[in-house]
């Protein structure tokens, strides 16, 4: 393959698109960076794939504007855009070759043989399969099939890439070594990449940044760590990693503030925390949660262990807290006795875990 050409951004302008009276996607406004590893996050139904599809030219919007390095798309049919998508299930045809399947795009293309011969063993070394190349899909793990999928779509030198949940028909150990092997590409290649996922791992371990989708509504876009410790709603808090969220009111009271919550009761908030004045939902996630005595300043609780769940790393606790549970991740230690069910334990959250979203 010829170097890989200048990176380009990718803009979505107050794009909105519906199917029948069914609005899948409202007033979207989003721009990806050249060379960024972008993700788009959300539940089913949220309008992630409906959203990559319109980038790739599946999908028509009934309004605003899609560019590519700059370039209005809107209406240019899907092979004149010069993106290349790699779908869930990969489409590889199965009687043909590994080298057959990479090589499609390019014949379609009208490309000389050995132009395609060249473009091929490029791509097929890239991914690293160049020793399959006369195998068919069927003689492959899934996670070749998948690495046959890119190479059959970067071989058309493509200037964006999109991802429709590639690792999804993985098991879950080989999930994790390919988008390992995913990251290390795009790095190399330094592709614009979108990256379509339900799975918060996914997005947070392999991307720059990511956009939290729901209801074909933006929530929030920026990186895993913003997103995971300043989330800006309820949605984002509890869809980006584990979180307990609870609803009240804040208030001033002697000298202090007060959070009045039908969940926890009446609470007293630590010295220092930053609480907007009125009703709010408080969160703070399971492993900023100190469990047993301690002398560090934070949010005063007792709780009672209600179950536990021993998940390798750390041991996950749900903890009755007045009429609500509160879940607390405890590292693990070996030797270390777990808590009994049934037992009372004094719990601290430190002020500068607490957000108010």
């Amino acid at each position: 393959m010829n170097p890989q050409p200048s990176p380009v951004a990718v803009d979505i302008r107050n794009v909105a698109l519906a199917f029948g009276s069914t609005q899948v996607l409202r007033d979207i406004n989003l721009s990806v960076e050249p060379g960024e590893f972008f993700a788009l996050l959300g539940p089913s139904g949220s309008g992630k794939s409906t959203l990559l599809r319109l980038i790739a030219g599946f999908n028509q919007h009934q309004h605003g504007e899609v560019l590519i390095g700059g370039r209005d798309v809107t209406g240019v049919p899907p092979w004149e855009r010069n993106v290349g998508m790699v779908f869930q299930n990969y489409a590889l045809w199965p009687h043909m070759t590994v080298a057959q399947n990479v090589a499609f795009g390019l014949e379609e293309r009208k490309l000389p043989r050995a132009v395609v011969k060249e473009k091929v063993a490029a791509a097929l070394e890239l991914v690293g399969l160049a020793e399959y190349a006369a195998r068919r899909p069927g003689q492959l793990s899934g996670g070749q099939q998948q690495r046959v999928a890119i190479a059959r779509t970067l071989a058309i030198e493509p200037q964006v890439l999109l991802l429709d949940e590639p690792l999804s028909n993985l098991d879950a150990k080989l999930r994790v070594q390919t988008r390992q092997e995913l990251v290390k590409l795009q790095r190399r290649l330094g592709i614009t990449t979108i990256f379509v996922t339900h799975d918060q791992e996914e997005a947070l371990t392999t991307c720059h940044r990511v956009a939290v989708m729901d209801q074909g509504i933006i929530q929030q876009v920026g990186a895993p760590m913003e997103l995971f410790d300043h989330p800006v709603n309820r949605f984002v808090a509890q869809f980006v990693g584990t979180a307990n969220l609870f609803s009240g009111t804040v208030r001033g009271e002697g000298g202090q503030l007060h959070f009045a919550s039908a969940q926890l009761g009446d609470i007293v908030l630590p010295a220092g925390l930053a609480a907007p004045a009125g009703a709010g939902d408080l969160t703070f996630r399971p492993h900023a949660v100190w469990v047993g005595e301690s002398g560090a300043e934070g949010l005063r609780l007792e709780g009672e262990v209600e179950a536990a769940e021993f998940l390798g790393e750390f041991l996950r606790y749900e903890m009755r807290v007045g009429t609500s549970l509160i879940i607390a991740d405890v590292p693990h230690a070996r030797g270390r006795a777990p808590l009994d069910i049934g037992s009372r334990v004094p719990l601290t959250v430190p002020a500068s875990e607490i957000r108010f979203v």
